[in-house]
This record gives structure tokens, sequence and C-alpha cells, in this order.
């Protein structure tokens, strides 16, 4: 089939290379976000789907919004079949939505109808969920409400951050996603409607949510550092200056008050509503990120300070 795959960040590109490498499919062009600034120098850097079509030689689309007339115009102009949908971040009016002939195929990273929303894998970190996983849903007005091509599962390991969980689903997400898009060429494959209940919604996450409490029980505070890791990234302050701190380990034999520190030869530990969390690495404001046991013997922590 003739695709047009829409996706912006790292975690679109297993997919991506997955429609390149196949016999089956063209990929007549990339939708993806504008060119955006980035590094010191604010310079317009191409998004990772982008830069890998530019590799392949396939032509990149980046409309501000998916509905401009010029990007119809030229996305009718395409004919595609099927347009494969991978964390695209952008909104697809209907006017959109009715351009190719199979409609717009998304790749979302939960078991649908759980967790619908921008943040679906942190939630399912945060939520302490035993077992998560991906969708191939066709998309719809409503927010991720499409019907259900296919479903992955994917165990959620005990240390698992966002990162770590959704690297692993980007790569059997791609299978599945692939699998759809040939069993819709075929005619095999029919998407079922999703059921009314287990709906839940996963909001994004901002930099404010991020903050770790250190008055909730250890468990919370550690699944709450791993599921922001990497990003927006963990974080709390110190001495009135916000400090930035990786995934934390909950320890069973020492007991502090919440958020104070106690510094040992081998770990610093801070205290919660239960037991202590021993720190991992941690980042100063205008210093490198270190493991937290350097960060404080350079910092000389008094007993009794805290965390907060």
């Amino acid at each position: 089939m003739r695709l047009v795959f829409a996706g912006t960040p790292e975690v679109a590109l297993p997919s991506l290379r997955a429609f390149i490498d196949s016999s089956r499919h063209d990929v007549v062009a990339v939708v993806t976000r504008p060119d955006a600034p980035s590094g010191r120098g604010r310079r317009l850097e191409r998004s990772p789907v982008g830069a890998l079509a530019d590799e392949h030689g396939i032509e990149v689309l980046t409309p501000a919004k998916a509905g401009d007339p010029e990007f119809l115009e030229r996305l009718r102009a395409l004919e595609p079949d099927l347009c494969p949908v991978v964390a695209y971040g952008n909104l697809l009016p209907q006017r959109t939505l009715d351009v190719p002939k199979h409609g717009w195929v998304n790749l979302h990273f939960s078991v649908l109808p759980a967790w619908r929303g921008a943040a679906p894998v942190q939630a399912s970190v945060r939520n302490g969920d035993d077992i998560t996983g991906a969708s191939t849903f066709r998309i719809v007005k409503e927010l991720d409400a499409g019907p259900v091509f296919g479903v992955v599962t994917e165990k959620v390991r005990e240390r698992d951050t966002s990162g770590d969980l959704l690297t692993r689903l980007s790569v059997s997400g791609a299978d599945l996603l692939l699998s759809t898009v040939d069993g819709i060429e075929d005619g095999t494959l029919r998407a079922v409607e999703q059921p009314a209940d287990g709906v839940t919604y996963a909001a994004k996450i901002t930099v404010e949510d991020a903050r770790l409490d250190f008055t909730a029980p250890a468990t919370a505070v550690d699944r709450l550092a791993r599921a922001v890791t990497p990003e927006p990234g963990a974080w709390a302050e110190f001495r009135g200056e916000r400090l930035k701190l990786g995934p934390v380990t909950p320890v069973t034999d020492v007991t502090l008050p919440a958020g104070e520190v106690l510094v040992e030869r081998k770990r610093v530990l801070v205290g919660t509503a239960t037991t202590a969390v021993a720190l991992g690495e941690v980042q100063a404001q205008g210093k490198k990120r270190m493991a937290a046991t350097d960060w404080a013997r350079g910092t000389r922590i008094e007993a009794g300070e805290r965390i907060a």
C-alpha cells in the first residue's frame, strides 16, 4: 500500500524503519512536527522521524496544523491508502482523517481502553501496573476511542522507568503496527470496538507533576520518580533550590522523618511516610549530574536537613 507515515520522536523510529524495510508497502511521505530550536545555539533541528525520512529520500511534510489547506492539498495528491501514526503529537481533524482510503491507524502504548491520552506509559509505571502493552486502532474524533485492530502485552519490570518500558514497547509495537497494516491490506483484519468499561485516562505530565512528595509512602515516591524518567524528570527542593533527581530505591532498614536526609558511607537516604528511599543520581542547579554520595560529600549536609 501507499503509506504516509505520521510521527515525531525517537519512539516512532522502529515503526518507520519497519515500513521502509517492508517489501509490501511504499512510504511516499512522512508527516512530522515542524523543525524546533535545540541546543544552546537554538538552531532549528529536524525531528527524529523527519531526519530518518531525509536519510531515505522520503518527502517530509511539516504542517503547523494537520488541517492546513496546503497540507491537505498535498496529502490528497499523494493518494495514500493508509496513514500509520506513532506519537505524531498534532490534532488530526476529520477532513484530514477522511483522506486515506483505510484511514489513520495509530499505535498507542497501552492496552486500550486503559490509559487513553498523552502519557500512557508514565501512568502505567506510576500506577504500579504489572502488565501493559500497545494497541493499534483506527483514529476517530474522540480521544484514543477508535476500534482496536490488535494488541501486544508487556510485563512492567520492578525497576522499569518510563524510558525503559517505552523503548521495549516501541519495538514490539512496530511489529504489531506492521502486521496490522498487512492485515488491513489483505482484508483479513477487522477492528473491534473498545469496551465501555475499563476506560482510564493518562494526561500529559508537567514539570510540576514531577515534583516528589516525600510525605507520601516510599512506594509512591519510587513509582513517580521512575514514571517521570527521563522526561520531564523528577525533582525536589533543597536549601531553596531545585534539585533534579533520578530514580530512587526504597529501603527496608531505615525510617526517617519525611524529607529528612541521612548521609551514610555508601548511600544517601531520604525519609518518606513509610521507610526511607535511597537517592540515585542527583543534579544541583548549575552542576553536572552525579551520584548522590558525591553530591552529599560536596554539599556537606547537616544533620536534620530536609528535601521537600
